[in-house]
């Protein structure tokens, strides 16, 4: 069953999925083509590989896997006349929980991440790239190898693509299923068949040592499929829709304890986290309130659904005042949510009702991060399997009362201190469920006092 609610909610502005929920929609090329698919790559090889880059700029378009780095700037960071071979990686690891938009993409409209794959590489000078699938995702790397022989059997892929000379090879790889893939240089280590030990930044990174120490760029399957579109709709016209310095929509997965949860595509910025969870996903479950939320993934800090926060605005006069607000309240946008000290991330929206342990919520979340560990770093290796045994015997009755303050030590030593985010990524959820919910750790830490 589609995480896609047929009927688009007022506030949604379908582009990604704009196709999904069409009646007799099909994910092969008969079907893409009558709906307009592969005519923004013919627009584009008519045009210069600088002019598309500076759309892209132009369009605001940030990165939808996490990190959210501005597409545009990372592509310039290619140098075309450098005489290496150039690589494109579209990562559709999508491991991140509460996350679960791409594999919809992938399943069910894989030719518009096809055309944003070409069009993309023309942009870049790539002539090889990679679509890079977890392994738990098997019926999407069918139905995208699938995708690609019709596209190459068309002429939109392959040798002199539409006539104009330019030539492009793409591949499915299916990945082993470890989370760290989800980091660029993991995914990279992974695609050439090592173990997926991330790289050092500096010097390592993808846009001059990336695959097979070449440039490449690694972009996630949500981020190539907007391509087409800011060229369809025009950069500036695709800016509109978000907030400056963010452009265009973003997917926001809602799971948990609400009465509609599901993948929305909303401008980006232009809902508050109160209007996403009461106006588009029906609100809390019968005789239930909202205890927490994890706005962008569980790697992102949690909020509590009945705190303050406090934040600068321009007063009349311009100068820059204090004001507390709601965190029901906050734009869902990643500015707002950095200044509330989390992020928006991937975009799962991860929903938590009065009726769930938050002790026992951060022990599941310790042990998945335990196991995911690629332990290349100590400091991660050890201790996000040191936090998962500490909330897990809290859990079974074993806890003591300095377990709360130990655990926090233990994330602050992680935190900051690996080669990759993974050490942020295990620690932020250990750190901001004791910050915003000490009165259930002190409970369960003293309860065999």
């Amino acid at each position: 069953m589609s995480c896609i609610h047929p009927a688009p909610h007022p506030k949604e502005r379908r582009i990604i999925f704009g196709n999904l929920t069409q009646p007799g929609y099909a994910p092969d090329l008969k079907t893409y083509v009558a709906h307009g698919g592969y005519e923004q790559l013919r627009k584009a090889l008519s045009m210069t590989p600088s002019a598309i880059i500076d759309a892209v700029k132009a369009a605001n378009l940030r990165g939808r896997g996490g990190a959210g780095f501005p597409c545009g700037i990372k592509w310039s960071f290619i140098k075309q006349d450098d005489g290496k071979p150039h690589y494109l990686v579209v990562n559709g690891d999508e491991s991140e929980p509460g996350t679960f938009k791409d594999r919809y993409i992938l399943h069910e409209d894989p030719h518009q991440l096809i055309e944003g794959v070409a069009i993309s590489s023309f942009a870049l000078g790539v002539k090889l790239a990679y679509i890079y699938i977890r392994c738990e995702f098997p019926a999407a790397a069918k139905i995208v190898a699938a995708a690609i022989a019709e596209a190459k059997a068309a002429g939109f892929l392959g040798t002199n693509i539409l006539g104009t000379g330019f030539s492009l090879d793409v591949f499915v790889h299916q990945g082993a299923g470890a989370y760290i893939c989800g980091e660029e240089t993991s995914l990279i280590e992974s695609l050439e068949g090592k173990r997926p030990y991330p790289r050092i930044k500096p010097p390592y990174f993808p846009a001059v040592f990336g695959l097979y120490m070449n440039p490449t760029v690694v972009n996630n399957v949500e981020t190539i499929c907007h391509i087409p579109h800011i060229l369809r709709l025009g950069p500036e016209e695709y800016a509109k829709m978000g907030t400056p310095g963010d452009g265009g929509t973003r997917t926001l997965c809602v799971s948990g304890d609400v009465q509609r949860p599901g993948a929305y595509e909303l401008p980006a910025g232009a809902v508050t986290l109160r209007e996403l969870l009461y106006d588009i996903c029906g609100g809390p479950k019968p005789g239930r309130s909202f205890k927490a939320i994890i706005p962008g993934g569980s790697s992102a800090k949690v909020l509590r659904a009945d705190e303050k926060i406090k934040r600068k605005v321009k007063g009349p006069d311009g100068t820059m005042l204090d004001q507390e607000i709601d965190v029901l309240d906050l734009v869902m946008d990643a500015a707002s949510l950095a200044g509330a000290g989390t992020m928006i991330g991937s975009g799962g929206v991860i929903v938590m009702d009065d009726t769930r342990n938050m002790v026992e919520t951060l022990n599941n979340l310790n042990l998945f991060y335990a196991h995911e560990s690629c332990g290349q770093c100590t400091p991660c290796r050890e201790g996000s399997l040191w936090m998962a045994k500490m909330s897990s015997r809290m859990l079974a009755g074993g806890g003591v009362e300095n377990d709360p303050k130990k655990l926090k030590s233990i994330a602050d030593n992680i935190a900051g201190r690996t080669v990759c985010a993974f050490g942020e990524a295990a620690s932020w959820p250990t750190q901001s469920f004791l910050e915003k919910f000490p009165e259930e750790f002190a409970a369960i830490a003293t309860k065999n006092k």
